[in-house]
């Protein structure tokens, strides 16, 4: 009876343990596979790139790497001289064109109270059109005018925003061309993260959906908000040959990898983040984590009960549009 007894003690110890092992088993793979999170984010923000609108030496630069700058300062002046003497030759073609303009109204204005006895229908009609001509001349003047205005205007290149200034590589002296890139501006309170979902869990995701954000570079959690999915990825086998059909792989392999698909997710209150001590930078890793009304918060059930229709994000002010309807 003893060892019966001992024997039954073994196999409901064993068969706890199997239970056990099987529902860790069960839960893992949920979790892994199922539950809506990812470790794969990334921190972004939005980047403008710096270039001087016209070409010339650099007498003045106000800024180094990683100065912060408001919108309007003055990052870099170029030389002046060139497009100063611009404008007032183009000032001085103005004004020949208006003297020219007077000359031939006058003309055409003569000619016009002449009678027909003294003039001929030709000679009048010439006048009246050389006077049109010189008109025209008078406004290319004054178009050229403010275009030589316009280069001087931008031979001093300022911020468009606040922000940081990143990868300059840039001394005074140095020639700029018109249109190349000199540095980037890290714009300020424009950070958000890329959160790329694998495919399995991406129908537990919805705009407006609230998650919790975990930065690597420190442990404390942040609030944010999804604000679109993306609609689509890069696809190996859309790639065409010389006559433009589709390299097809020959191969496909039995394990099947679920794809990422980028979902656009963003804080809260940035303020926050900043107070918190944490120096925000485009490029960090991040884990997003999906709020769900299994985790007992009420603005998830709110959320889940009555989902936000976003349209997938194209661009920063279709992303603006969004924050503002949540």
């Amino acid at each position: 009876m003893r060892n019966l007894r001992q024997k039954a003690v073994k196999w409901i110890i064993t068969l706890c343990l199997v239970a056990a092992a099987a529902w860790c088993a069960v839960w893992l793979w949920n979790t892994y596979m199922y539950s809506p999170w990812t470790r794969d984010a990334r921190v972004r923000a939005e980047v403008i790139t710096l270039s001087p609108d016209v070409s010339g030496w650099v007498r003045e630069l106000n800024v180094a790497d990683t100065t912060r700058v408001k919108e309007g300062d003055v990052i870099l002046q170029v030389d002046r001289a060139r497009y100063e003497a611009a404008l007032a030759k183009a000032k001085a073609s103005l004004a020949s064109a208006k003297a020219t303009l007077s000359l031939k109204e006058h003309e055409s204005n003569r000619r016009g109270r002449l009678t027909n006895r003294a003039i001929s229908e030709e000679e009048r009609d010439s006048a009246r059109l050389e006077a049109e001509v010189a008109r025209a001349d008078v406004q290319q003047a004054e178009a050229a005018v403010q275009s030589a205005q316009l280069d001087l205007d931008r031979t001093r290149l300022v911020a468009p925003a606040d922000g940081s200034i990143l990868n300059m590589h840039l001394s005074q002296g140095n020639y700029v061309t018109a249109g190349t890139a000199v540095m980037a501006l890290i714009k300020d309170d424009s950070f958000y993260l890329s959160a790329y979902f694998q495919e399995t869990k991406l129908q537990h995701v919805r705009p407006g959906d609230p998650v919790q954000i975990t930065l690597m570079s420190g442990n404390e959690d942040f609030k944010g908000r999804v604000v679109g999915i993306g609609q689509g990825i890069a696809d190996d086998n859309t790639a065409t040959n010389a006559q433009q059909l589709p390299q097809v792989s020959a191969t496909f392999s039995w394990v099947r990898l679920a794809q990422r698909i980028p979902v656009r997710v963003e804080f809260d209150d940035i303020e926050a983040v900043r107070a918190s001590g944490v120096n925000l930078a485009a490029g960090m890793t991040a884990s997003v984590r999906l709020i769900t009304a299994e985790d007992g918060n009420d603005e998830a059930t709110q959320a889940k009960a009555a989902p936000v229709e976003v349209e997938p994000v194209e661009t920063a002010q279709a992303v603006q549009d969004a924050d503002g309807k949540h």
